[in-house]
């Protein structure tokens, strides 16, 4: 469990991002966004976030190309004192407080498509962020159907030695927690923002004590719920976990909905629950975008039957894909010059081939490409035409048609 002692790195990092209590006056702290540019900028420098303040630092801060105006960076800069007072509140709860720079900083985060948090702030045993596990989300106003669904699944991963990974929200977030915890498991929570006031809730200090769940935030301990955050660290969720399972989700709103989305765009290995009486909408459309389904119970070794479900993704995908390299290689053997993409259609077409491995409806393609249903339409219109794409029927869907033209 990281201690109290703050690096110098991640001294400056707060210094620069961090927001102390109440103050108002003074620069703004820096967006994750302003701060990756920094970052990047200090990387040419060759510099460490702690050299601002060490050596021939400061005067670098007035050297051509600095992303940030000198001035605002020298009033961050100066909070030492409203970081003293916050960082001794903050260990009076049990928080610590981790940047990018350090070596006990989640590997998961780092890597991704989008920066990690340069931040996070926890309680807890932080080696439980390098652990893994099950992300099990979900709708907050989630039926008794759902509920039970998730609550069985999490005590499942308990006893198996699975943890369960979740957003701490009340619905299934927050079910998914009690129930690993219960069965004595082991659970992350991510939350959006509140953790100050999460980290001295009397259901979650033995648990902490134990080492059996770490509650970890990117956004300031003291601040309240924002839908934004809460949208965010969406993505957070499923990168501190192996596979994800929406059991309950909305269809085109919503933070679950959007979540899903958003890892099935980076490749994440999303589960849903298919199997009841009141499945939603949202969850057979996730389907239709690529998501898994969930497999039945029995679990008897759950880890190991989502490992083979998303091997055999994974196998089907790279043979569909080795397929179409193969199809362009041979396209261009058989042409003396080959000419660039001509038309925004030719461009997307390997996008789009590769999202159509399993088949989708052209609304769910049309949001897994970020476009608009129309043009989408018409791009599968001409794929179909040049028996790149099948169309089947009932209900109307397109997938990949791998004997080509």
């Amino acid at each position: 469990m990281p201690d109290h002692i703050l690096s110098p790195d991640t001294q400056i990092v707060l210094l620069l991002c961090g927001r102390f209590g109440r103050e108002r006056d003074g620069a703004n702290p820096l967006t994750d966004l302003e701060y990756n540019r920094l970052a990047l900028w200090l990387k040419e420098q060759g510099m460490r976030p702690a050299n601002l303040l060490e050596g021939d630092g400061p005067h670098l801060l007035v050297k051509n190309g600095l992303p940030v105006p000198e001035s605002r960076l020298q009033a961050l800069l100066g909070r030492g004192t409203a970081l003293a007072l916050a960082v001794e509140s903050w260990a009076s709860k049990g928080l610590w407080v981790l940047s990018r720079s350090d070596k006990q900083y989640p590997s998961r985060l780092r890597g991704r498509k989008k920066p990690a948090p340069p931040i996070l702030y926890g309680v807890g045993d932080a080696r439980l962020l390098s652990d893994g596990g099950l992300a099990i989300v979900g709708s907050r106003d989630a039926d008794d159907e759902a509920l039970d669904f998730c609550l069985t699944v999490a005590r499942a991963c308990a006893k198996q030695e699975i943890q369960v990974v979740s957003g701490g929200a009340r619905g299934i977030d927050a079910e998914a927690t009690v129930g690993a915890l219960e069965a004595d498991g082991n659970a992350v929570c991510v939350l959006p923002g509140g953790l100050a006031q999460a980290a001295t809730r009397g259901k979650y200090s033995s648990p902490i004590q134990e080492g059996r769940l770490v509650l970890v935030s990117p956004y300031d301990p003291g601040s309240g719920f924002n839908v934004g955050h809460a949208m965010q660290r969406n993505r957070h969720i499923y990168a501190l976990a192996d596979h994800g399972l929406v059991v309950s989700s909305s269809a085109g709103t919503g933070g679950t909905w959007s979540g899903a989305v958003e890892a099935l765009k980076h490749g994440e290995l999303v589960f849903v629950r298919s199997q009841g009486q009141k499945i939603p909408r949202g969850n057979h459309d996730l389907e239709k975008m690529g998501a898994l389904t969930f497999p039945e119970d029995p679990w008897t070794n759950l880890a190991e039957t989502l490992l083979q479900a998303a091997k055999k993704s994974v196998l089907q995908e790279q043979l569909l894909q080795d397929h179409f390299v193969d199809e362009q290689r041979g396209e261009a053997d058989e042409r003396d010059d080959v000419s660039p993409c001509k038309t925004a259609y030719d461009a997307v077409l390997p996008t789009l081939l590769a999202h159509l491995k399993r088949p989708l409806e052209s609304k769910a393609l049309a949001e897994l490409l970020d476009t608009n249903t129309k043009q989408t339409q018409a791009w599968l219109t001409k794929a179909v035409q040049e028996e790149k794409v099948k169309k089947l029927s009932n209900p109307v869907r397109y997938v990949a048609d791998s004997r080509g033209p």
